[in-house]
This record gives C-alpha cells, sequence and structure tokens, in this order.
C-alpha cells in the first residue's frame, strides 16, 4: 500500500491525515504530536489577538520543526447595539445565578473582536506555509499576500456550491466537511439553506466538480473511516473529535467522559453557544437557552457573551454548562497521547492492508 497523494506530495507529509484545528481545545502540543510523526497538525487561531497567535505560533515551531497548519476564521462581525444583546444578557446573567457563578453586565458587553485580518501580518512575518479556513472565504488581496510567501491555502466547504466558490477564488485545497462533523459547520453562502449533507454523499460529488485536493471531514475515527473516505475519493482525511480525549487536549476531564460514553444520537446541531450552527453533545445550557425563546445573537457576538459563563464551568469541571463539541462517532474516543491516537490510527490502516 502507498500513502501517497496530492496533499502529502504538496505539503510534504508522510501520512494523509490532518489533526482538525478545534479551538479551545487543541494546542501546540497537540498539532507538534501529529506533524513530528509525519501528519498535519493544525494550530487553531480563529479570532485571537495577534498578540496571542504570534505566541502559539512559537509554542508550536518550538515543538516541531515538521509543517504545521494554521487555522483562521473567515468570517465578518455583524453590525449591532448593545441593546441588541440584552435579552440574551438577562438570561445568562439568570442562568448563571441559578447555577451559583458570578456573571454581571460587564462580563458580557463591550466585546472586542480580531478577525483574520489583524492577524495576516503575523502569518506572513512567521512563515506559515499551510493556512486552513473556515466559515467564509479570505478576500482576494489576503488571499494573494499569502500566496506571495509560498503559502497553501485549504478552505472549508459545506456543500457543492461552496467548493466551487472556493476553488473560483484560488484556493489549493478544500475540507470537505460532512454533516457528521463535530463543531462549527464551515457554511458560508448565506443565499442556501443550512447545508446537511452527510459526508459519504458530499465528496463524490465535490470530488466530480472541482479539480483541487479535496480532505475528508466528518465522523472519520477508524481505519475503516479512513479506507471509506479515501475510496470516495478523497486525497486525505481531517480527523478531530478523537483528539479531544488526548492529554494534550484543553478538554475538560467530565468533557472527556462525557465523549467516551456518547452514543450516536447524543450529538445535535444547536445555535445556543456561539450563534454558529455548530454539532455538540447535548447538556443542560444548551437546552436552556434553546428552550427560553430569547433570540440567539450571531456569531461571534453570541461566542463573546457566552464565553466567561463557560469559562467559570471549565474551572468547575461542569460539563452541563460548557460546550462539549463532538462528532457523531464521539463514542469511539480514547484516552492517550495525540501521538499514541495518531499512530494507532496509522497502525490500524496499514493492517487492513497487510
Amino acid at each position: 500500500m502507498s500513502w501517497k497523494s496530492t496533499v502529502t506530495d504538496i505539503l510534504k507529509l508522510e501520512y494523509p491525515i490532518l489533526q482538525a484545528p478545534m479551538l479551545g481545545v487543541s494546542t501546540p502540543e497537540m498539532a507538534a504530536a501529529v506533524s513530528n510523526e509525519g501528519g498535519l497538525g493544525s494550530l487553531a487561531v480563529g479570532g485571537l489577538s495577534p498578540e496571542v497567535t504570534r505566541q502559539l505560533i512559537h509554542k508550536t515551531k518550538s515543538l516541531t520543526n515538521n509543517p504545521f497548519a494554521v487555522n483562521l476564521f473567515a468570517h465578518a462581525v455583524p453590525p449591532y447595539t448593545e441593546e441588541d444583546l440584552e435579552p440574551m444578557r438577562q438570561l445568562l446573567m439568570h442562568l448563571a445565578s441559578q447555577r451559583g457563578y458570578q456573571l454581571d453586565a460587564t462580563d458580557l458587553s463591550d466585546f472586542r473582536f480580531y478577525t483574520y485580518h489583524d492577524q495576516l501580518d503575523i502569518l506572513i512575518q512567521e512563515g506559515i506555509s499551510i493556512v486552513s479556513f473556515t466559515f467564509g472565504c479570505l478576500d482576494s488581496t489576503s488571499i494573494q499576500q499569502l500566496k506571495n510567501g509560498g503559502c497553501t491555502l485549504i478552505g472549508t466547504a459545506t456543500c457543492v456550491e461552496e467548493a466551487l466558490y472556493l476553488q473560483q477564488h484560488d484556493i489549493d485545497m478544500i475540507t470537505v466537511q460532512g454533516i457528521e462533523a463535530g463543531g462549527h459547520r464551515g457554511t458560508f453562502l448565506d443565499h442556501i439553506p443550512l447545508p446537511q449533507v452527510g459526508l459519504f454523499s458530499l465528496l463524490p460529488q465535490v470530488k466530480s466538480a472541482v479539480q483541487v485536493p479535496c480532505i475528508a471531514a466528518g465522523g472519520i475515527n477508524s481505519a475503516q473511516t479512513i479506507k471509506a473516505a479515501f475510496e470516495l475519493g478523497a486525497d486525505a482525511v481531517q480527523i478531530g473529535t478523537a483528539f479531544i480525549g488526548t492529554d494534550e487536549s484543553l478538554a475538560i476531564a467530565s468533557y472527556k467522559d462525557k465523549l467516551m460514553a456518547a452514543k450516536d444520537t447524543d450529538t445535535t446541531l444547536t445555535r445556543a453557544f456561539s450563534g454558529r450552527w455548530a454539532r455538540g453533545i447535548r447538556n443542560e445550557l444548551m437546552s436552556e437557552i434553546e428552550k427560553s425563546g430569547v433570540s440567539i445573537p450571531p456569531y461571534p457576538l453570541q461566542n463573546s457573551m457566552i464565553a466567561k459563563l463557560r469559562k467559570l464551568a471549565q474551572q468547575a469541571g461542569d460539563s452541563d454548562y460548557t460546550t462539549l463539541w463532538a462528532g457523531q462517532s464521539a463514542g469511539r474516543t480514547e484516552r492517550g497521547s495525540a501521538r499514541e491516537v495518531f499512530l494507532n490510527l496509522v497502525k490500524q490502516y496499514k493492517t487492513l492492508y497487510s
């Protein structure tokens, strides 16, 4: 068997396996562990300040000499007033008080938002060779700036129309995200209904429509699912949930426990935590927000409003009041190091061909 593909050739990898960027969960240590073993680690910096972005890049560089991707969010910040946020602000303070957490209005207002435009110069200065992004497409000037520096760009699509859009904007590779995937949906075209296409239906359609390499994402967590993705035309696979339970993950212990106990029906799509559709394990805070009837502000407003409550819950080990992003294969998550998880997937895949 051969692991070689257009993705391994272009990105200089030994294995066509990418660790998914998971903001708030993945770390420089996780990215470096995967990159050091010949896969592609991903550093999630979407929405972070330029200073923190540089610090995380430096930390990752200190841990690996191999390529790693830096992942950006390509969204716009919608116009709003503080009055627009007041109903959700009152709801969150009420829920926090009932749960025993102290929140006040100053924790839920006057936010500072960072976009990829604030981070671009740092990526260029640091010589980042692989940039992935989601929630949209980078603007043409930014695309050209990154490409002038020899950067390979990887966009995210959840339907054929989005994939074609990315190809038309000169994006080098496309992560094809099926509905099974955990975390935020990469959907970005507003004139179409929310794409909810399963990976095994979506991947062949995208492969037939575009001429750039495709990376399969969604529900992939075993040798069998990796093989199935390759047979459907994937040039590489991206795996996220399988790494949430690792030692390098920032996920709290109770989050990891919920993953390992999860059944196939335990995850759902919600806008409750961030204002964008995302897949996670249902918990009390999700249910309380959804049943409240209060309008959920769009991303990143809701995401910022809920940040302090989420942090307090994480400090308390409270998995019912924080985000539990997870894909539909969450129940097969295992503990161990990121290196062990990655190498076990490689070993299992090799066994299929022995």
